[in-house]
């Protein structure tokens, strides 16, 4: 049992069977990638099945020199979730990273932009071209409607239910969801869609998909983070933004203004209501409304 073999299995197994996207497979191999140069690097000629706690510990003990504590904990998160798919498979009957503790992290509150910080970004899109709608659309969707970046990219035209007010999002794992969308929303789209989109020649994977580069292809993850990049410097707002900053004010805006969490959860797409319980640690405000709103003792 070699490793590049099992490595191949194990993606295979995480597409299909686990039914996972594409860059997440591609986050879990590079940790397995990293293990596999450091064993060559260091001449150690142990297999899957025969690698041990201590070679393993060695190896975590190299990479917290290189990386920061969120970074050398994904990657132990990554190398336990492959051992488990080896002992599930019965290529082993233990899994050597149950005892290797990742490094204890403080929770990482996401960052968020105010209701003019986003009003600034949008003001500085040039709408004297033709990429300036279709900028203003894709940062109104990505606010308007909390959405992944990957999720903006992958929308469809035969996707957009305008008149029921809804878009169908499909979101981590192939999982389809119907999104809300406001009228301002859906009014900037149909703008790009109607007197942008239509000049545009699409070539023939990209017909149905709603946002287009120059030349008619599928915009890329880099491109949207080089777009919010540039203009986050023109409006002059020194913070580190990226799309998913977008989605994140959305969920912490709805907060701030009322709405259930269960809610939340249902429009970001989450499975767990744990992770979207991360924003009540953003906005503490809301706790204290719910406090003075139902508590007797007001």
């Amino acid at each position: 049992m070699n490793w590049q073999q099992t490595l191949d299995d194990y993606t295979y197994y995480l597409k299909l069977e686990r039914g996972l996207s594409q860059n997440t497979i591609i986050n879990y191999s590079l940790d397995i990638q990293k293990l596999m140069q450091w064993l060559d690097e260091n001449e150690i000629r142990l297999s899957p099945k025969k690698i041990d706690k201590e070679t393993l510990q060695k190896f975590v003990y190299d990479l917290a020199k290189q990386v920061n504590p969120r970074s050398q904990a994904r990657s132990i998160s990554g190398l336990k979730g492959f051992f488990n798919y080896l002992v599930f498979e019965d290529y082993r009957e233990d899994n050597p990273m149950d005892l290797i503790d990742s490094p204890k992290l403080g929770r990482k509150l996401p960052d968020t932009l105010s209701e003019e910080e986003i009003d600034q970004l949008i003001a500085a899109i040039d709408l004297s071209h033709p990429q300036g709608e279709r900028n203003r659309a894709m940062l109104e969707t990505l606010y308007g409607c909390g959405l992944r970046v990957s999720e903006l990219l992958d929308l469809k035209l035969s996707n957009l239910y305008f008149k029921e007010g809804f878009i169908l999002v499909t979101g981590k794992g192939d999982k389809s969801r119907f999104v809300p969308i406001a009228e301002i929303t859906q009014k900037y789209i149909n703008i790009y869609k109607d007197q942008v989109r239509v000049h545009i020649q699409a070539k023939p994977e990209s017909q149905d998909t709603l946002f287009l580069n120059r030349r008619g292809g599928r915009l890329t993850r880099a491109m949207v983070f080089t777009i919010i990049k540039d203009l986050t410097a023109k409006a002059g707002i020194k913070k580190n933004i990226s799309p998913h900053t977008f989605r994140h004010s959305f969920a912490t805006h709805l907060l701030q203004n009322g709405a259930d969490l269960r809610a939340i959860q249902q429009m970001l797409g989450h499975e767990s209501i744990t992770t979207t319980e991360v924003y009540m640690h953003v906005d503490r405000s809301h706790l204290t409304r719910v406090m003075e709103e139902y508590h007797p003792r007001k």
